[in-house]
């Protein structure tokens, strides 16, 4: 048997944001000592949690 390292439920993803959003987040999640995936995790985490109309994610 060979042990695989696994990642949990993390799935690994990529995306295209605007450079000037980026400085902005890096600056935060340095400012609040969090990984700039933790910060952006927290944010996606809180606007989904926050949706007007959230009866297609439940």
């Amino acid at each position: 048997m060979k042990f695989i390292p696994r990642s949990g439920e993390k799935e690994v993803i990529s995306f295209r944001i605007p450079r000037d959003l980026l400085v902005k987040i890096d600056k935060i999640a340095v400012y609040n000592s969090l990984s700039r995936n933790e910060f952006m995790i927290q944010c996606l985490e809180f606007a989904l949690d926050n949706l007007e109309n959230d009866s297609i994610i439940k």
